[in-house]
């Protein structure tokens, strides 16, 4: 039955409620309801401002409705949507190179997200290892505490345990290794293994950066084994670190490099970045996703790129970083029975809890909420901060203010 939409349903009145009414419960979100977005500003229901040091879980790194992106998104919506792969589009012919100059990679594949990126990039690793080698060479080697999608395929490669229970049974030949364990990287990486694939800094692990030591020498393993190395950099990527990409800040090259998140600013896009020999194993037919590469994702995505890899724009980050992080380290210093000590790369930093506060990240969390500043867990005991890249001096003081004055609260109701 072909019945006219009803007007009211686009207009019709929806609260929080409305998410348990109708939503699968996947995910459980705070009780109020953004409407409205500039920057690093936010607005909710009832009009309460917020600072948002989330920017999305790292995605809207150019801030909210950024009027740059929203020209380049609108020009292209009233140009051309969607054209499905027996086509190609300019583009995506556009990013795929500005993407290949900027860095090592010879070819670009597009997708959605970045599980799909991950996806894509274990997939050509097996299928690469099969080709060259035989269906021996056939097992992965993940990181503990790692995170990259939510894919059966790539759910089992993180190495989380909560994120597969009741999934069984799981791909096989997985196995996962201690993160910055060099010894243990030894042992696990031998001659039957395709891939090796690893977050340059664990984003919902805890914030944790790579030892420049521990990724040469899984770089150096993979060139003894001919397994591939993929560097996941969804969330650590696109200038989040101070470097477009953080493997330029490591000098440790991978063989595969996945991105999303902040690539598209919002719009959704995932791109599986590589080399010309490992892309000829993926041929036609082999692989393909319905929207990767439309033309609206890949319009934003290129405007994102063309603004970010600037190296005035890169600097920046790295200045906002040094401010980020001795206003957290300042917290620390005053609030050391709450908070222990940072870590983190660039604007992507995590700020350990004290032992007293083990498991209640989420608390601290709630608390900045209510004073108006919007951050992120990353476990149980650890809150991170991803502000916008374009963050400004006097917005870092402002979300201190606002975490100093949630702090104070949570001490007083100790």
């Amino acid at each position: 039955m072909n019945a006219k939409l009803d007007s009211s349903v686009t207009t019709r009145p929806v609260t929080r409620q409305t998410f348990d009414d109708v939503i699968v419960p996947t995910y459980a979100p705070a009780a109020m309801v953004p409407v409205r977005a500039s920057g690093l500003d936010l607005w909710d229901q009832n009009g309460k401002q917020y600072l948002d040091f989330t920017s999305g879980i790292a995605v809207a790194s150019l801030g909210h409705c950024n009027p740059i992106l929203v020209d380049a998104l609108t020009k292209q919506a009233n140009t051309l949507w969607h054209l499905g792969n027996g086509y190609t589009n300019e583009p995506v012919l556009r990013l795929a190179l500005a993407l290949t100059e900027a860095t090592f990679a010879d070819r670009a594949f597009f997708c959605n997200s970045g599980a799909e990126a991950n996806e894509a990039a274990l997939k050509l690793a097996r299928k690469h290892a099969h080709t060259k080698f035989g269906e021996h060479k056939s097992r992965i080697v993940s990181c503990l505490s790692s995170f990259h999608g939510r894919t059966l395929f790539t759910v089992s490669v993180g190495g989380q345990a909560k994120y597969t229970e009741g999934f069984e049974p799981l791909p096989p030949a997985i196995n996962h290794i201690e993160y910055n364990n060099i010894e243990a990287a030894r042992a696990a990486i031998t001659d039957d293994v395709c891939a090796v694939i690893v977050e340059p800094v664990q984003g919902e692990g805890g914030v944790v950066p790579g030892n420049k030591e521990f990724l040469q020498e899984l770089r150096n393993l993979c060139d003894k084994t001919g397994a591939v190395l993929i560097f996941d950099e969804v969330q650590c990527g696109m200038g989040r670190t101070g470097h477009l990409f953080a493997y330029q800040g490591y000098g440790v090259t991978p063989d595969v490099l996945t991105s999303a998140k902040a690539l598209g600013n919002g719009y959704p896009i995932g791109a599986m970045l590589t080399t010309e020999e490992l892309a000829k194993t993926l041929n036609v037919g082999s692989h393909g996703t319905t929207y990767g590469g439309n033309p609206l994702a890949a319009t934003v995505a290129l405007t994102v790129l063309d603004i970010i890899n600037q190296p005035a724009f890169l600097a920046r980050v790295k200045e906002a970083s040094v401010k980020l992080v001795a206003m957290l380290e300042g917290l620390c210093k005053d609030y050391p029975e709450i908070l222990s000590f940072v870590r983190g790369s660039g604007l992507l930093q995590g700020v350990v809890v004290a032992d007293a506060w083990k498991g209640k990240s989420k608390d601290i969390q709630k608390a900045a909420e209510a004073q108006g500043l919007m951050m992120l867990i990353a476990g149980t005991d650890v809150v991170r901060f991803a502000p916008a890249l374009i963050v400004t001096d006097a917005q870092i003081d402002e979300a201190g203010r606002k975490l100093r004055a949630a702090l104070d609260g949570l001490k007083a109701a100790a």
